[in-house]
């Protein structure tokens, strides 16, 4: 099939992953990069993105509309554009496309981020909407959606990969390390375990981490910038406990880093959910915690083990692989509920 894949295309994101997934699947995928049109200026950025309006925003929709003529998809698939017009959607499915939205976050959940207001309005004209939570598919069909599948979070298997060599425990120089965005309660969980001595490395955006953490705390445990790709595998290998939060403010069942972690055979050390729990058997596939206390716990418990850390780590990397906790299977799963749908009715 020939889809025409709208989204955020840098390299390292779970966007782009799901790209390679199609084209491995044997489809042929035409990318189109919403974000090369937000504007680089971080004020304008912020008032384009919040008001989903704005010469920008018109050029998105002009040149994605372009696109979509001159190649002619079978499946139109956007992976969160927020810029999206419902004129242009409208559009692309009169060129007789399946049209498909994928959105990780949450567009009704207690966070409020701005910028929905256009996706509000293209609910009703997606032929079929793709979330990863359970609350949200009655509210998809509340708003008009009139076919709405849950999909978990993926690893990429060209990226979340072991190891070919042994690392000696030596070598793992971040002994509690979390990989990522300081959401809801993380910056202050950090902060409680550098307090107990725990040696924590965080990694990621440095503004953000500066801004939740004392300065004392940030020199303690702030190790650099977001990690991607072979820099965020080796972070993951090099790493004895790696930390996975579930971002509650996006109501979310489960953590993309969890399955990233597994896959590479890092020790996953994971926020309990119900989804956690469904997907990971509890200190054989993974460790789980609830507050500070049982996390500080585990990790008094699980440093100093390096057999056990193995042993967990190794059979979690089985599960992920023999769950089908990858991109392939993820994105065949939705392919196949896309197959079995009506063709457009402009094609009847």
């Amino acid at each position: 099939m020939r889809i025409l894949y709208a989204g955020p295309m840098a390299k390292g994101g779970s966007c782009y992953y799901r790209l390679l997934a199609l084209r491995r699947l044997g489809h042929e995928v035409i990318p189109f990069d919403a974000d090369s049109y937000w504007y680089k200026n971080r004020f304008l950025h912020a008032a384009t993105f919040a008001l989903s309006a704005g010469p920008q925003v018109s050029r998105l929709n002009r040149d994605l509309l372009k696109m979509a003529r001159s190649i002619r998809p079978n499946i139109f698939w956007a992976d969160k554009v927020l810029s999206l017009s419902p004129e242009t959607l409208f559009a692309i499915k009169g060129l007789g496309a399946k049209t498909v939205s994928y959105i990780c976050d949450d567009p009704f959940g207690p966070r409020r981020d701005r910028g929905w207001r256009l996706f509000m309005k293209t609910i009703p004209l997606f032929d079929l909407h793709v979330t990863p939570r359970d609350v949200s598919i009655a509210e998809y069909t509340a708003r008009g959606g009139s076919r709405v599948v849950k999909i978990q979070f993926a690893f990429e298997p060209t990226v979340h990969f072991p190891s070919m060599v042994e690392i000696p425990d030596s070598e793992r120089t971040r002994e509690v390390s979390f990989i990522g965005t300081p959401y809801d309660d993380r910056a202050a969980i950090i902060s409680q375990l550098s307090n107990l001595d725990i040696p924590v490395a965080v990694s990621g955006s440095f503004r953000a981490w500066k801004s939740q953490l004392s300065p004392l705390t940030f020199n303690k445990v702030y190790r650099g910038p977001e990690l991607w790709d072979s820099d965020y595998r080796e972070g993951i290998w090099h790493s004895k406990i790696n930390l996975s939060f579930v971002t509650h403010s996006n109501r979310d069942e489960f953590a993309h880093k969890s399955f990233e972690i597994a896959a590479c055979q890092g020790l996953l050390c994971c926020e309990r959910s119900i989804g956690h729990a469904l997907r990971f058997v509890e200190d054989q596939e993974a460790i789980f915690f609830t507050g500070i206390d049982e996390l500080t716990g585990k990790i008094r418990r699980y440093l100093p083990d390096v057999q056990a850390r193995l042993r967990i780590s190794e059979a979690g990397r089985i599960r992920a692989v023999r769950s089908h906790y990858d991109n392939d299977s993820q994105m065949t799963s939705i392919l196949n509920v896309i197959e079995e749908m009506p063709p457009p009715f402009w094609n009847i």
